[in-house]
């Protein structure tokens, strides 16, 4: 084996997922190409590297690496080099320079030993040494970690999350069960864990094997929505992925029941499995709303009639005979469920309802699932919205790796009336950490539209509620917004009720353009989104319009889209700071979107007054716009659209998405001035008609659709709702049964 010293010259190429790099590597004067697995080598480090020479057609000799480590540079312009090189979070050319003016050979040893000495380096104060001297240390444990982890395809950004995880256990933890890893490292499913460890010669049929894999189908399926399997179900998907035989998946299934971890149940067509949170959760929620919906409520003696009608002298409207219905039933019922299409008078409902409780001196409190949602509650009621979880005061607590909310059993919301709003977005889960926050006594009014896309968490919470009869629902039905002339909510009920909608309108705010060939489809929607809208009434495509699609994939997929918008709406330029990472290249005034719940991430609001409020957690689905890129301090910052700021760390940018482009799902809870989707075929489960509906539901002031009418109508028509496996409803209905 062949082994050599030298030092990074430079970086040719570099695949950031699996670390896959290209460099040139000056070995005494002779410069060699080293190709291999080193995510962490950087230009100006100086390596020990272990490899065979071969041949490459096209390039020549090469050394293949096996395997190296890194040297400690001992001249100033090494170290500098090193330092320079973006390795460590915090150090870029300018602070590198002047660390070694300042600290000379000695700046990486006081780095490691004696970081607070970094504070005599002009420009750094305790905070930023303490946050070097942690990076620095990071990097080094990461380092070894991504040696053991190269040859598994685990890139850089997860290598970092499990070394902060096991620390300097990772490598003796990982072997003695690499499946460890799908409970303790989000985002490291079964696969990866399953491929390290067939690596490591585990058995195929090892218990640990098999219990990992079963959760991991149950956890899928959690992920496409559903609360429990049934067993049958669960035992063909986990035989088939491990490739192995029933029997030892059903013996599986036995033994982590008795443990705890799953929760078997007779269901109505045979046995069933639950994950035990989803089954804590489930039955939480019934028990609870039965018991909200059996309280007796004060109704202050009111006249339902005369508080109505001077609500509607106050404000200068008349509620139809449902609304008057809807806001008697908040007064009279502990809990209620107003559910509607657009434009059905929802949001005027619920600012008659704040107005009779406030004037009866109780406390109201409106929340959202998501930002968007909330800041638009806020808007159109004139009052604060939060959402549910600020609402329920949500924390991550750094130290113990934890997180949980500070409103529950315990600790109640101090509100009389509490008016949840997009109801509909909100999965089991959440749902449970809401209703245990609820006070016994205090009104909860939920709203939302029930034939939208269920959440994107498993449950089908909306349906449950309104299908167990449990509850008192009231349904509006009646067109009031612009006096029903709006194309955009005539079209969208046209939809839900299976017809098809008008296109043949020239004015009005819904379009239909006809284009027969997808890749026409792809160039009027770029050409809609930078030139046509726009021009038409001065939309702004970085914040006005969003492109929704119903799938990733293909030319008229969000993936595509994503990259022709981007080209098109935010060009690279000389003074706009850019950052590879995995698929994507992240560019100053790109609009992205969170894709993956963080709790820990740390963000900051300005108010009005001048002052700013921090907080933590950064949610699926929240848009922003990059507004700044530092190469510097290894981080970006993005400005979401309910004004946080947040920054990320180059190795977070696994978190982030373009969003030009989103998919219908992702834009559930979100209003926007403008929507523009093609239509065009794709998977019948992905085209459905309640799919369609939820879209153009989006749409604030103009819907735009592309593409050919036959697969519009084709969408219509295609009732298809995937079946979720939840029992909320039942539940109920059983508690009421045995009362």
């Amino acid at each position: 084996m062949l082994e050599l010293e030298g030092t990074v010259s430079g970086i040719v190429y570099r695949n950031q997922d699996n670390g896959y790099t290209i460099l040139r590597f000056n070995c005494e004067g002779e410069h060699i190409t080293l190709v291999g697995y080193m995510p962490l080598a950087r230009e100006g480090e100086q390596l020990k590297v272990k490899g065979e020479w071969v041949y490459h057609p096209v390039y020549g000799e090469q050394v293949q690496v096996a395997g190296y480590s890194a040297v400690a540079p001992s001249t100033l312009e090494g170290i500098e080099k090193y330092l320079a090189s973006g390795l460590i979070p915090g150090i870029g050319p300018k602070t590198a320079k002047r660390i070694v003016e300042t600290l000379g050979k000695d700046s990486l040893d006081i780095i490691q030993y004696n970081p607070m000495k970094l504070t005599t380096v002009k420009g750094i104060g305790k905070k930023k040494a303490k946050k070097i001297a942690q990076a620095f240390e990071e990097q080094r444990g990461l380092r070894d970690v991504m040696i053991f982890l190269q040859s598994y395809d685990i890139s850089t950004a997860f290598a970092l999350r499990i070394y902060k995880k096991y620390r300097e256990e990772t490598v003796k933890l990982i072997k003695q069960n690499p499946y460890r890893l799908v409970d303790d490292i989000e985002g490291i499913g079964f696969k990866r864990a399953d491929k390290i460890a067939m690596s490591m010669g585990i058995e195929p049929g090892s218990p640990g094997r098999v219990y990992a894999g079963t959760k991991h189908v149950l956890a899928e399926l959690a992920g496409a929505g559903h609360v429990f399997v049934p067993r049958e179900l669960l035992a063909s998907r986990a035989s088939g992925l491990m490739e192995v035989g029933k029997q030892q998946v059903e013996d599986a299934i036995e033994s982590l029941a008795i443990s705890g971890q799953l929760k078997l149940e007779q269901g109505q067509q045979g046995q069933v499995v639950y994950l035990m949170p989803f089954y804590y959760a489930e039955s939480s929620v019934a028990a609870r709303l039965v018991e909200l919906s059996l309280l007796d409520y004060d109704t202050f003696d009111l006249d339902m009639e005369r508080e109505i009608k001077g609500y509607e002298e106050k404000n200068l409207i008349v509620l139809d005979r449902v609304q008057k219905e809807a806001v008697a039933q908040s007064i009279q019922n502990g809990i209620v469920v107003i559910t509607g299409g657009p434009g059905t008078g929802k949001t005027t409902t619920i600012k008659a309802i704040i107005d009779i409780f406030e004037g009866r001196g109780l406390e109201v409190a409106l929340a959202a699932p998501t930002g968007r949602a909330a800041k638009r509650m806020a808007q159109a009621c004139d009052r604060d919205a939060s959402t549910i979880h600020r609402l329920l005061e949500f924390s991550y607590h750094e130290e113990q790796n934890t997180s949980g909310f500070g409103r529950d059993e315990e600790n109640p919301l101090d509100c009389e009336v509490l008016i949840i709003d997009e109801i509909s977005m909100v999965d089991i889960l959440l749902m449970h950490y809401l209703l245990k926050a609820v006070r016994a006594g205090t009104r909860l009014v939920m709203v939302g539209d029930v034939d939208q896309l269920p959440s994107v968490g498993p449950g089908n919470v909306l349906k449950d509620i309104i299908e167990s009869g449990a509850v008192k629902v009231v349904r509006l039905k009646r067109i009031f917004r612009q006096g029903g002339e709006s194309s955009i909510v005539v079209n969208a009920h046209r939809i839900n009720e299976g017809q098809y909608p008008v296109t043949n309108s020239r004015d009005g705010d819904f379009f239909f353009i006809e284009k027969r060939d997808m890749q026409q489809v792809v160039e009027t929607v770029i050409d809609l989104c930078k030139n046509r809208l726009p021009r038409y009434n001065g939309y702004d495509p970085m914040t006005d319009i969003q492109v929704l699609s119903p799938m990733r994939k293909g030319p008229v997929g969000v993936d595509n889209l994503n990259n022709r918008l981007r080209e098109a709406l935010n060009p690279a330029a000389a003074d706009k700071g850019e950052k590879r990472s995995g698929i994507f290249v992240f560019r100053v005034g790109d609009r992205v979107m969170q894709i993956k719940n963080n709790y820990a991430l740390r963000w900051e609001m300005d108010l009005p007054d001048g002052g700013s409020i921090e907080g933590e957690g950064v949610f699926n689905g929240d848009l922003g716009i990059i507004k700044s890129l530092d190469e510097e301090e290894g981080q970006l910052e993005v400005l979401f659209d309910d004004e946080r700021r947040v920054c990320y760390r180059f190795n977070q940018l696994d978190e982030l998405e373009p969003a030009y482009a989103v998919t219908v799902h992702k834009s559930q809870g979100s209003e926007f001035p403008v929507m523009v989707m093609p239509v065009f075929w794709g998977p019948p489960m992905l085209v459905t008609r309640n799919l369609l509906y939820t879209a153009l539901t989006r749409a604030k002031e103009l819907a735009v659709l592309v593409g050919r009418e036959e697969f519009l109508h084709r969408m219509v028509d295609n009732n298809r709702i995937s079946r979720r496996y939840s029992a909320l409803d039942r539940r109920m209905r059983d508690i009421i049964s045995r009362l």
